[in-house]
């Protein structure tokens, strides 16, 4: 499900689920918080770099597995206080809050949830085979992963409405022009390994210090946003038009919506 290896001062985290294009159970997030803590604690790591196994990097929640069970619903979206992390904010917010650099190397589809966890990285590295979405809006809901955090300071407002709105997949070309991803690589792991010896040949210490500087300009706002995010949501998981969408999204028909509250 996910693997992690410690090469190098570096820990690879891979997403393993190829058969599924690496969709996101409830025991993946699981596993990906479990993930962080470990790397947080080992001090000699200098970077960590996620990916995905197979042909995507994610295709996002695995909403079938995770809806047969509601209390797996719970259990991802409970928190002790409104401005706290819940399970699936952790499993984005974690990379980024980690001290050392952060890298998601993107192929294929990144889509939903594993967007908002590539978000969650330092650097962007996509193939020129990647496409980008948003996929709540889909099922009638909203991002509530954080990406509210890390859409604000990567996208210009529209493009970023636009993107969660939608739900429709964008090419690599045009996430790179809005800004959502760092560099289009045809090789991203090789230039991955580049950029990570240049980084190995900082002071540790800066590099915790710049990024520790740089969260603080760029998300002073994080509990307001994860409270409003959570609140959102839930108000969207009760909602009769959210049940009209999900029991109709396969089909081809035009939905027929209540006038919004």
């Amino acid at each position: 499900m996910v693997k992690l290896e410690i090469k190098e001062q570096v820990a690879w985290i891979t997403l393993s689920r190829p058969e599924k294009q690496n969709a996101l159970s409830f025991e993946m997030f699981q596993q990906l918080a479990s993930v962080i803590k470990q790397i947080r604690k080992d001090k000699n790591l200098r970077a960590a770099v996620i990916t995905g196994d197979g042909n995507h990097f994610s295709s996002g929640l695995d909403v079938k597995s995770v809806v047969k069970s509601p209390f797996k619903i719970v259990q991802l979206l409970f928190k002790w206080l409104p401005g706290n992390q819940n399970l699936v904010q952790k499993v984005v917010l974690g990379w980024h809050s980690l001290p050392i650099p952060t890298f998601a190397l993107i192929h294929g589809n990144c889509f939903g949830g594993g967007l908002q966890i590539a978000l969650g990285c330092d650097f962007r590295l996509a193939a020129p085979t990647s496409q980008f979405a948003i996929m709540e809006a889909r099922w009638g809901l909203c991002p509530d992963m954080g990406a509210t955090i890390h859409l604000p300071a990567q996208m210009n407002y529209d493009d970023a409405l636009w993107l969660s709105m939608t739900a429709d997949p964008i090419p690599v070309e045009t996430a790179k022009q809005q800004g959502l991803i760092t560099q289009i690589c045809d090789d991203p792991r090789h230039r991955c390994m580049e950029m990570l010896d240049i980084l190995k040949s900082r002071s540790p210490d800066a590099l915790a210090g710049i990024k520790s500087l740089c969260q603080r300009a760029y998300h002073n706002r994080e509990r307001t946003i994860l409270a409003k995010e959570t609140a959102t949501q839930l108000g969207l998981l009760l909602a009769k038009n959210t049940k009209i969408v999900m029991k109709n999204v396969k089909s081809d028909s035009p939905i027929h919506f209540l006038p919004r509250k």
